[in-house]
């Protein structure tokens, strides 16, 4: 059997199996909650909801709630420690970051995110709450964390205790010029290069944004766009692909750079771009293909090799997330 797609959606979560060029749905469950996120290894499908968070351990036959000491339910993103059995990373909204180290049974709080986020008056510009924790990324004992608005969050234990990264004011100031060697404080997302902790990257409400000494300075690798996604080869890092746009979902495409940011080129193969009303929300690597959710819900697949970008299941809309058994 194929390795099975798990797909996060806003009415549910279903999983797909591909016999030849087709993909056949073998399960579908929580279908009455808006799915954010989702993540799965060791057999076990975490499913992250608006509503708190969702284990399966029978490939989502079946469903049952995981949210015990997960004081904000509204979940925006879930992340596992590929280093650390059992150890899940919650992001929510209004801004905080919870950490479980027993499967997701049971979850801490960080207070110290909950008290940069009061200090700082992090907000969305979509939304009453005051921000929101959406990606994270790690390296050994290194973590990284995207608070939209408020900047990057900095760990070096593991995830136990978190403080801004050293270019990141954590001030959300949208209409002020970003100063020197700073990060935009509209993060999206967080990627970290294997090579490296200290090699980073942020796609922000910006531009484009790298930093090689661990946060504690950045350059903007791309501007002026809206960014919000991003994927780095583990075998070079000096190749990039992000997601820009023009302005928020609008004259969204596919880019790719071969030197470390500083030269870029259109990697939108296959698709019509820009596209008008909307933008790369996400990119997910599974096995050798790179899959991008994008903001109106669709979701592309490209082979790494030739980055030719087609439809994936094209009946299906409100796709939020995927991932496939790690």
């Amino acid at each position: 059997m194929s390795n099975p797609l798990i797909v996060a959606t806003a009415h549910g979560l279903i999983i797909y199996e591909q016999q030849g060029p087709a993909w056949h749905e073998i399960a579908r469950g929580l279908t009455d909650h808006n799915v954010t996120s989702v993540i799965a290894r060791e057999g076990v499908i975490l499913a992250g909801t608006t509503s708190g968070i969702y284990r399966s351990d029978d490939l989502g036959q079946s469903w049952r709630a995981v949210s015990t000491g997960l004081t904000l339910r509204h979940v925006r993103w879930l992340a596992y420690d590929p280093n650390v059995s059992d150890a899940e990373f919650a992001g929510t909204e209004p801004a905080g970051i919870f950490v479980s180290r027993d499967g997701a049974e049971t979850w801490q709080t960080c207070p110290e995110v909950a008290d940069l986020r009061d200090t700082h008056g992090w907000f969305l510009p979509y939304s009453p709450e005051a921000g929101c924790v959406r990606g994270f990324a790690f390296h050994g004992r290194r973590v990284y964390a995207a608070v939209e608005v408020g900047g990057v969050l900095r760990s070096d234990d593991g995830g136990d205790t978190w403080r801004l990264a050293g270019g990141s004011s954590g001030n959300p100031d949208f209409g002020r010029v970003v100063p020197a060697n700073f990060v935009h404080a509209d993060v999206h997302s967080i990627a970290i290069h294997p090579t490296s902790p200290d090699l980073v990257f942020a796609p922000t409400g910006g531009g484009f944004y790298g930093s090689s000494d661990g946060g504690n300075s950045w350059a903007c690798l791309y501007s002026p766009c809206y960014c919000r996604a991003v994927w780095l080869d583990p075998h070079d890092p000096d190749h990039l692909i992000i997601g820009p746009a023009n302005s928020v979902s609008r004259g969204g495409r596919i880019e790719e750079s071969r030197d470390g940011g500083r030269t870029w080129q259109l990697s939108s193969s296959g698709q019509d771009v820009p596209w008008p009303h909307h933008m790369v929300e996400r990119f997910t690597q599974v096995e050798d293909n790179l899959y991008a959710v994008l903001s109106n819900g669709h979701l592309l697949v490209a082979p790494l090799t030739t980055l030719q970008w087609q439809p994936v299941l094209p009946n299906r809309d409100s796709v939020t997330a995927v991932t496939s058994m790690g």
